[in-house]
């Protein structure tokens, strides 16, 4: 990580993608200049970009609509993933998401729970519990949810590894526009014989509910149904899993918290919360100012991307005492790690059952887990998407 020297009203960094520990400097923008300018973005060339660093601001900027746009999603991401409700505002944002919301009904996570998401990590355990060793990473966190998510669109389950390496390149497409787009390409001809399908014979999967949906009477067009499940599979499965991944390892470097987990269950709220908010796997959330406007006093001119890092707002001391510390006793506080506003996370609340359901099962069929003294120490790294990329384990055997 480098960084520039800090100047008023300019505050430049440089922090790598991939391996960036991003939070020092966060720590001094938010002292410092809380909104800074910073280079020119991708389709905004002739502007600079504003970073949003301090809770009260981003939490102003992610309610206020009116004022700061979500139509910035289809410039960045857009070109891989299609028509996108990230990008769309008002009425017809509120409309398409209604209808993809009921996807996510109460009723839908309970089934989801027994049919799909507690056999899918029984499955991965079972590989892994007579060993006594694993790298949770590559053996667990990064298959889980992507299997759950292939269930719930009604995806083959043999077929998602080959959806966690699509979802990943979309996610990164900015980085590798070629590799980004042919992914893109690639998920949607696999998807459009399924679709086609469920227009003859609806199920009861997600991609059933999309294709037969109606708004004001007209059915989804198919660009907004590839665009959502483009969107869904590397939302659903790339944050959720590096999420487990960081709960993991605050749990694995608290011996002590570790042990009253695993006595008391409860206390997995706790714990993914906590964690939601201390190491979150998505750190940024783009914005476009529709009009002249402010934030925190710095002027933003209409046009210009606006960047909140709800990374840095989760850890403003002015909100989070010893805002740097993963505490399991820290109060129950909003944090952003979903966002707020209109535009808050559809699939939150999947999301938590998923994290739940899925520590809880690693608690209890991994006993006695504990980092492998011999391997590397886990790291969480990067700067738009935050994760360790292995966690050797050691735990006491036993039988599926």
């Amino acid at each position: 990580m480098t960084s520039q020297p800090v100047t008023q009203p300019e505050f430049e960094y440089e922090v790598d993608f991939e391996t960036g520990q991003p939070y020092p400097i966060w720590e001094q923008a938010r002292r410092e200049c809380p909104v800074f300018p910073t280079r020119p973005q991708y389709g905004y060339d002739d502007r600079p970009g504003y970073q949003v660093t301090r809770f009260e601001d981003a939490e102003r900027v992610l309610r206020d609509w009116q004022t700061f746009s979500s139509s910035i999603n289809a410039v960045h991401i857009g070109q891989y993933m299609g028509e996108l409700i990230l990008a769309m505002d008002g009425a017809e944002h509120r409309a398409y998401r209604g209808l993809v919301a009921h996807a996510f009904r109460a009723s839908a996570l309970q089934r989801w729970d027994a049919e799909l998401i507690r056999p899918a990590i029984d499955r991965l355990l079972d590989a892994v519990a007579p060993a006594g060793r694993a790298d949770l990473v590559r053996d667990v966190t990064s298959r889980y949810p992507v299997a759950v998510i292939c269930g719930i669109v009604g995806v083959p389950l043999e077929d998602s590894a080959q959806f966690h390496q699509w979802a990943e390149e979309i996610n990164t497409g900015p980085l590798d526009p070629p590799r980004g787009m042919a992914a893109s390409r690639a998920m949607r001809e696999y998807l459009e014989p399924i679709v086609d399908d469920r227009r003859r014979v609806p199920r009861d999967d997600l991609i059933s509910d999309l294709v037969t949906a109606e708004i004001d009477g007209q059915k989804l067009t198919d660009e907004k149904i590839y665009g959502f499940l483009r969107l869904l599979l590397p939302a659903g499965a790339e944050t959720t899993f590096r999420v487990m991944g960081n709960a993991l390892v605050a749990l694995l470097t608290h011996p002590d918290a570790m042990a009253r987990v695993v006595a008391d269950r409860e206390l997995l709220a706790n714990v993914i919360e906590e964690t939601l908010r201390w190491e979150t796997s998505v750190t940024q959330v783009s914005r476009v100012a529709v009009t002249d406007t402010e934030v925190a006093g710095c002027p933003v001119a209409a046009g210009s991307p606006v960047n909140v890092i709800t990374g840095s707002a989760d850890r403003d001391e002015s909100r989070f005492e010893h805002a740097d510390e993963w505490d399991l006793e820290r109060p129950p506080q909003h944090h952003l790690a979903f966002g707020t506003g209109p535009h808050q996370c559809l699939g939150m609340h999947l999301a938590r059952l998923e994290l739940r359901v899925g520590l809880d099962a690693i608690l209890e069929r991994l006993p006695n887990l504990r980092f492998d003294p011999a391997a590397p120490s886990p790291v969480i790294q990067g700067a738009a998407f935050r994760g360790p990329d292995a966690i050797p384990v050691l735990f006491d055997p036993s039988q599926p």
